[in-house]
């Protein structure tokens, strides 16, 4: 009777069900992700957001867990993906109140790919001059607005240093009209640039060098007015001195990259 009764007891035992833990709610398994972010345990961090994003739609944090994603790739040094996520987001969820970070964000993940050295390709420095242009009439009380413009600032030397790199690679090549076209370039577009008064001394050697004395003279005057200490007066004013030439055949236009000099991907 004993041992009969110790076995209904054990098969009731065993039949009782387990109890399972208690699901996190979507809140709490975003706040994980960010703490896991925080800690740079990046694979977890991305592991529940996904699950946010991809399981709870109907939950306002899901949108939050997309924003975080894209700053998790940021964080990270992906910025392809960083700068992918932070458009998607931008795609859908035009109105969003974060817009603001959304944009300065995505330019600095375009910005953070963009090579230093003026001789190398940037396209993407112009394409974060391109997302940023009129950040501060978009979102005028953004505490992102005075970083923008400080990059914008950055991106628009370097462009400019892009530009006087490219005219003296001509100059070296007495390709003077290509001189005249990059210098001016340079003054159009980038009229506050340090590298203007290199520039306008370009344009002047270039006139010179193909007999405009008097155009070369009146850049001569603007460089005197607007920049009248720059050492670059004075290595015009030698130049002018020297006697002026006439205009080179040029039929021939040698592009930079077409030249064995190391200076591949120069345009």
């Amino acid at each position: 009777m004993f041992l009969a009764l110790a076995f209904l007891m054990c098969l009731q035992v065993q039949a009782a069900p387990v109890a399972h833990a208690e699901e996190i709610t979507a809140q709490e398994r975003y706040e994980l992700g960010l703490k896991y972010m925080r800690r740079g345990y990046f694979t977890k961090a991305l592991e529940q957001l996904n699950r946010v994003r991809n399981y709870h739609r109907d939950d306002p944090v899901s949108v939050l867990a997309e924003l975080a994603i894209a700053d998790l790739y940021f964080k990270k040094g992906e910025y392809e993906q960083s700068r992918l996520a932070y458009e998607d987001f931008a795609r859908l969820h035009r109105g969003h109140e974060q817009m603001d970070y959304v944009v300065y964000r995505t330019g600095l993940s375009i910005y953070r790919r963009a090579p230093k050295l003026a001789g190398r390709d940037q396209v993407p420095t112009q394409q974060a001059v391109n997302t940023w242009t009129g950040f501060r009439s978009r979102f005028p009380s953004s505490e992102h607005v005075d970083d923008v413009e400080r990059m914008l600032d950055k991106c628009r030397e370097r462009l400019a240093s892009k530009e006087l790199y490219i005219a003296k690679f001509y100059r070296r090549r007495s390709a003077w009209k290509a001189v005249r076209m990059r210098s001016a370039t340079l003054l159009k577009r980038y009229p506050t640039s340090q590298h203007v008064p290199e520039a306008l001394y370009l344009q002047g050697q270039a006139l010179h060098a193909w007999g405009n004395v008097g155009e070369a003279t009146a850049i001569r005057e603007r460089l005197a007015v607007d920049y009248p200490d720059s050492p670059m007066l004075g290595k015009l004013d030698r130049t002018l001195e020297g006697p002026p030439g006439t205009p080179p055949d040029e039929t021939v236009f040698v592009r930079p990259y077409r030249v064995s000099t190391g200076l591949q991907g120069v345009y």
